[in-house]
């Protein structure tokens, strides 16, 4: 992806990541790389290791992450992030970076019993679209901003589950819009910082 919006909520995370000092991440839904390349470029990452189900945009980053000179910290995984992976309990952050849209609304349990509960990380950065942005971007309310997306959420719907998982986990949440700020309609993406209570 090469939006200017996309930019942005990859710089969110990525000052984010920094600010926390995180060494250890886990990219979830990694795609083509889009954030495990940057993630190799800040001099204070440790390791990382991306999950995806995509084979053709694994073989992408792969290629790429093994074209970095700093692509030995890097894994990449065909795995689900909605399955429990004990091995990757202890890291300092999981992004989940414009992916949990991609699923099933009934999948999100199993999302957060993965993430939150099995994977537990310090820092748990989600960036999704706002549906409230659409209109700016000439989206018809009847449809999403992509056709693989399975649902996307205004700011008040996002802000019900974040507050829902910090209810059920523990773990405290901020958010924010990113990518943009129209007064009224918030920014073209939303996050959620999670930390550890």
């Amino acid at each position: 992806m090469s939006t200017w919006w996309h930019s942005e909520r990859l710089e969110a995370v990525l000052s984010a990541l920094r600010a926390a000092g995180a060494a250890r991440v886990l990219d979830l839904g990694c795609g083509s790389g889009d954030l495990m390349l940057p993630l190799l470029d800040l001099p204070q990452t440790r390791a990382i290791v991306g999950l995806d189900l995509d084979r053709t945009a694994l073989a992408r980053c792969r290629a790429s992450v093994a074209a970095h000179p700093r692509g030995a910290i890097a894994e990449v995984r065909e795995a689900s992030m909605t399955e429990a992976h004990p091995e990757l309990a202890g890291y300092d952050c999981a992004c989940l970076v414009e992916t949990i849209e991609h699923l099933p609304l009934s999948a999100l349990p199993a999302l957060e019993k993965a993430v939150f509960g099995v994977m537990h990380p310090t820092l748990v950065l989600v960036t999704t679209p706002n549906a409230e942005f659409n209109d700016l971007l000439g989206v018809p309310r009847t449809r999403f901003r992509r056709p693989d997306h399975m649902f996307e959420w205004t700011r008040a719907q996002f802000r019900a589950w974040a507050d829902g998982v910090t209810q059920r986990t523990g773990y405290r949440v901020a958010l924010t819009d990113i990518a943009g700020a129209h007064p009224d309609l918030g920014g073209a993406s939303q996050l959620a910082v999670f930390k550890k209570g």
